[in-house]
């Protein structure tokens, strides 16, 4: 038997099984990982499912420039409102230099998710008086245990700036009601509860320090401490509604209780009237311990009348027992982290460590650096979409997809005639997978059917047909040269393959550059484009490939069948080619002309 010419793949000829079987076991294990993870529709677009688009437009403000570090701090603090708003699966994202567009799905209060985002966020330090885990199955972390989350590590601070972490909740959560009100109502009366220097007209006292009322009555206090229990008590902050309430209507000079999540464990908490403005947070940064073993950690620059409230409060708060030694950082009513203080932080510097990942730091620095939002923020556009309208919407996008599915077919079918078996199976591979792939991408990157995208599938269609196309008119070819049909398929694929490759990679490319240079719901066009596309190739090359090569060892298709669409007759095919042999004898040298 001799060996395959050079180039060409024996076992791809002879064992197109392979591909089929391993195209199959992708899409049995991308199924089986939809059905387990529960998304079996693909995830749609608020113009399908309905809800309100919100654009705003930046400008800067305090001197802030509209960079990508100002735009990505301002979408972390209003993805943190609409959620804390109960909303589930809402997206706040940038759109070119200067835009954000928040979208929000049917079925919140579009009117007060369109009030919190573009306000001025509001950052204060305030004083722990207590904390526990939120929730009855909430664990508690040891004491002693480093502590660090997104948004929300425990931290120490000290002034020397050589800190250990530890946990921000290290308040038994066993403690009865009786002597958690005892530690609200001695926190009241202590000196650890000042009344906030940040007061509602934003004037310190006159020594600048935080001190308690004058006039505030034990027996006020007292009862100050009761409403704080009571709210105490019945706060749950494992539920969104709860949480979106806690604290977000809390003036800076009075206590409140607020939540906070540490290491994926919601916390609740009774903290003192505000100490230190986040403005008064001249910078914060991220930085990386290279002499010690505190790894990422915030380092904190105060303005001059920061440095002395700061100084005042962390003195103290390290007279006092955990937790009223640990002062909590609110970002919209929202506990962040806790840090513990050891000693009084003069100098108007400080640190936060708790073993922190680069990202955690660099969020934590970002909240400090911009107790309000780094910008101002117009509304440009709000556009709300019923979900009568949307499912309009997706019904018009589906109709129009099938129709031209049944054209293609019809196409197909009346020029391709029996190959039309391998494009319509090669479609639906191709459509499962998309359907599949859409349906766990949603999940996973917050990929979102909206109408341009159910378009570029649309789209897709055609180039996918066109890919068939291209090789059955290569294998035409082959057989109007005279040759059979298992040749022809081998041959006609190495040029076919080329023209795909190109053809599609043209068609890559064009998605990837509207996919970057365009935002919005352009960007769903081009990604749903891009991705059919690779599909488009995937299938190709592992299953319309390989079924072509099964199906030309079928005699209907072998022999050229009339409905099988490779019938040499109706293709004008030549003779079959022929090798001819010289005639043997004598006349094996040159031929005198004249004697020929």
């Amino acid at each position: 038997m001799a060996a395959p010419k050079k180039g060409r793949s024996a076992s791809a000829q002879s064992k197109p099984g392979r591909s089929l079987a391993l195209i199959l076991i992708a899409i049995v294990a991308l199924a089986g990982g939809m059905f387990a993870s529960g998304n079996t529709t693909p995830r749609l677009g608020i113009d399908l499912a309905g809800g309100t688009s919100i654009t705003l437009k930046a400008k800067a403000d305090q001197g802030s420039a509209i960079n990508k570090a100002n735009m990505d701090t301002a979408v972390d603090i209003m993805n943190r409102r609409v959620n804390g708003l109960g909303v589930s699966e809402a997206e706040v994202q940038t759109q070119g230099n200067d835009h954000i567009i928040v979208n929000i799905p049917k079925g919140t209060n579009s009117k007060e998710a369109q009030q919190q985002v573009g306000t001025t966020a509001k950052l204060y330090f305030r004083p722990v008086l207590a904390s526990e885990p939120s929730g009855a199955a909430a664990p508690s972390p040891s004491p002693s245990a480093s502590s660090s989350g997104s948004g929300s590590p425990s931290p120490s601070s000290s002034a020397s700036g050589n800190q250990k972490a530890s946990s921000s909740s290290s308040a038994s959560p066993t403690a009865t009601a009786t002597s958690q009100g005892r530690a609200v109502t001695d926190g009241l009366k202590a000196d650890a509860t000042p009344s906030s220097s940040g007061s509602p007209s934003g004037s310190p006292s006159p020594s600048g320090s935080s001190s308690p009322s004058p006039s505030a009555s034990s027996s006020g206090a007292g009862a100050e401490a009761g409403k704080l229990q009571a709210q105490y008590a019945a706060l749950n902050c494992t539920k969104p509604d709860q949480r979106a309430k806690a604290g977000t209507n809390a003036k800076p000079g009075e206590p409140t209780v607020a939540c906070g999540e540490i290491n994926k464990v919601w916390y609740k908490y009774v903290l003192g009237p505000a100490a230190v403005d986040g403005t008064e947070v001249k910078k914060a940064q991220a930085v990386f311990d290279t002499q010690g073993a505190s790894g990422w950690q915030v380092q904190m620059t105060f303005t001059s009348s920061g440095s002395k409230k700061f100084g005042d409060i962390t003195g103290q708060l390290a007279k006092n027992q955990t937790p009223q030694n640990e002062f909590g950082i609110v970002l919209d009513g929202q506990v962040v982290s806790s840090p513990f203080v050891q000693n009084a932080i003069t100098g108007g510097q400080a640190e936060i460590s708790g073993r922190f990942t680069q990202q955690e730091a660099q969020s934590l620095a970002n909240m400090l650096s911009y107790g309000a939002l780094p910008l101002s923020f117009k509304e440009d556009t709000v556009t709300t979409v019923t979900a009568a309208l949307g499912g309009e919407q997706l019904h018009a996008g589906l109709l129009a997809g099938a129709i031209g599915l049944a054209l293609v077919v019809i196409y197909l079918i009346a020029y391709y005639r029996g190959l039309s078996i391998v494009a319509m199976a090669s479609l639906l591979v191709s459509a499962i997978l998309t359907y599949v792939i859409m349906s766990l991408l949603g999940p996973a990157i917050h990929f979102a059917l909206n109408l341009p995208a159910v378009c570029g599938a649309i789209v897709a269609i055609g180039i996918t047909a066109d890919s068939f196309i291209v090789y059955f008119e290569r294998i035409r070819d082959e057989i109007r040269e005279g040759r059979s049909l298992r040749p022809a398929v081998e041959r006609a694929w190495p040029r076919a393959r080329r023209t795909i490759l190109v053809s599609d990679f043209v068609s890559f490319l064009a998605a990837a550059v509207l996919f970057i240079v365009t935002v919005g719901k352009v960007q769903g066009f081009a990604f749903t484009l891009g991705l059919t596309t690779v599909l488009d190739v995937v299938v190709v090359f592992f299953f319309t490939k390989p079924l072509m090569t099964l199906l030309a060892r079928r005699a209907f298709f072998a022999n050229g069948h009339k409905w099988s669409g490779l019938d040499p007759k109706s293709l004008g095919a030549k003779p079959p080619l022929r090798r001819t042999r010289r005639p043997a004898g004598p006349a094996a040298g040159p031929v005198d002309p004249k004697e020929a």
